[in-house]
């Protein structure tokens, strides 16, 4: 399977591959890969086609930049991979403004990355996690300053609520300053929230939608069952890790009946029909694909040849559009449209 880099992202000329590489897994010890399997793996995506890396300075509290960056050297691909990294999460214990999104941890975060990574620049720099704390505005001249400076060449906002990221990319368009090209967000079968704000503000934005963990952390690959003394499985999700049991939810496990279903009509693995059902989302540019060991990214690769028939489609969207506000929403919509009217309004 090829991964021609055949789209741009977000409204620039950033021209990205339909998948991501992630390597979050790189360097990891428990679940992630060791550095035989993390060339292994970088070598297949990038023989494949994929031009796009993504890491960022947390991940293996800094091993997994070190480990990509070497790696882009020995293959000599500096000039033909688009190099993402990271920052807002702690480089100083006790040190709170080694941390966040302000100024000064940027600068130090971003030295650091560039150190790590045996570079000069980053391709597209993602503010990792909004701090609560730094206001639009300083995040916009910050990294629009970065941007002019040669030092980044693009710049995108992740876990961020709606309302920043309108903010940032509404006050960089309207004093033609160099403003987000997309936005980074957990989106996958189980967790649509993201399509209730964040999906529509970035169509209309011209930001591009990454979705992380498109696979939920394993949970859509099929690999958990849920037995009477709780869930059965090995992998990533079963022993620590950063979604602690939170996938493991009568909702999570209804959705992941449903994607057997279409599985099993397909003869394909569920991950596959997984990743197919994330493509045909509105908005979505490439999804990050993470892989211990080259098997798995086989899969990741192949499920760009599924193709999801209509029906297919509706079965997978039942069983998976989430209630709370995403429900609350779609009932005002048809109120409005002329659907049923509320209870009680009339």
């Amino acid at each position: 399977m090829t991964l021609t880099a055949d789209r741009s992202l977000g409204r620039s000329g950033l021209i990205v591959s339909p998948f991501a590489l992630g390597t979050m897994t790189f360097g990891t010890p428990r679940w992630g890969s060791s550095d035989e399997q993390a060339a292994a793996v970088f070598d297949q995506y990038v023989d494949a086609g994929g031009n796009w890396i993504d890491t960022a300075d947390v991940y293996a509290a800094g091993r997994s930049e070190e480990l990509t960056g070497q790696l882009i050297r020995e293959r000599g691909l500096r000039d033909h991979v688009v190099l993402a990294t990271k920052f807002s999460f702690s480089g100083q214990r006790g040190n709170p403004n080694a941390s966040g999104n302000g100024r000064q941890n940027l600068h130090r975060a971003l030295g650091g990355s560039l150190r790590r990574l045996g570079t000069d620049h980053i391709d597209l720099y993602w503010l990792h996690a909004w701090d609560g704390v730094t206001p639009a505005e300083e995040i916009l001249s910050s990294l629009s300053a970065l941007v002019h400076a040669g030092t980044i060449r693009y710049y995108g906002l992740s876990n961020v609520p709606a309302w920043l990221m309108t903010r940032v990319a509404t006050l960089a368009q309207v004093h033609g300053l160099p403003g987000p090209v997309a936005v980074q967000l957990q989106y996958s079968l189980v967790d649509r929230t993201a399509e209730l704000e964040h999906v529509p503000a970035a169509r209309a934005l011209g930001l591009g939608v990454v979705p992380w963990s498109p696979l939920a952390g394993g949970f859509l690959t099929g690999t958990y069952r849920q037995e009477d003394a709780g869930p059965a499985g090995q992998g990533r999700l079963s022993g620590a890790n950063p979604f602690g049991d939170s996938k493991f939810t009568p909702h999570n496990w209804r959705v992941l009946d449903a994607l057997r279903a279409v599985s099993a009509d397909l003869g394909e693995p569920p991950a596959r029909v997984a990743l197919a059902w994330l493509r045909h989302q509105p908005g979505v540019t490439s999804p990050i694909v993470g892989a211990r060991h080259t098997g798995q990214l086989t899969d990741h690769l192949v499920s760009l040849s599924v193709t999801l028939t209509p029906a297919h489609l509706d079965q997978l969207n039942e069983a998976s559009t989430p209630g709370g506000a995403h429900g609350t929403w779609d009932v005002m919509k048809r109120a409005v449209f002329g659907g049923p009217s509320i209870q009680g309004w009339r």
